[in-house]
């Protein structure tokens, strides 16, 4: 079975349970566990992941702190370092699509999924669709 990637939207609906989504994310999360699937997801992505649970959600540090360390101990979850080449790539796709809203941080996503030959994500972002990608979490 193909892994499936975790967009920070998708971290965001499985620490937050006040997320409008929280329940379906955390139904596909467990569904994926059972299934033995793996997870990927990337350095950059956490580090987004880090700043969107602090502000606007507020939740606690020590709450991000537990929930990050989780992600990192976890077997079926790989954290991809993005490396020079990968950011070059990602900054590359970004220029090359302006007419998109798509972040950098989305842009490697993009890249790194192509790469591995995903495509589904766990997220509630429209430009992964927007770029070819199965959106999981949506109306």
């Amino acid at each position: 079975m193909n892994a499936l990637f975790v967009d920070t939207a998708g971290w965001a609906c499985l620490a937050d349970r006040s997320e409008q989504y929280h329940a379906a994310a955390a139904v596909i999360y467990r569904e994926a566990h059972r299934h033995r699937r793996q997870l990927l997801t990337t350095n950059y992505i956490l580090a987004e992941l880090v700043a969107l649970l602090t502000s606007p959600k507020r939740i606690p540090r020590s709450g991000i702190i537990a929930f990050i360390t989780a992600i990192k101990a976890d077997s079926q979850i790989e954290v991809v370092h993005l490396d020079a080449a990968l950011n070059e790539q990602a900054w590359q796709l970004l220029v090359d699509r302006q007419d998109k809203e798509s972040s950098l941080v989305d842009c490697s996503s993009f890249v790194l999924m192509k790469q591995r030959g995903l495509v589904e994500a766990l997220t509630t972002d429209h430009h992964f669709e927007q770029a070819g990608f199965i959106r999981l979490l949506k109306p």
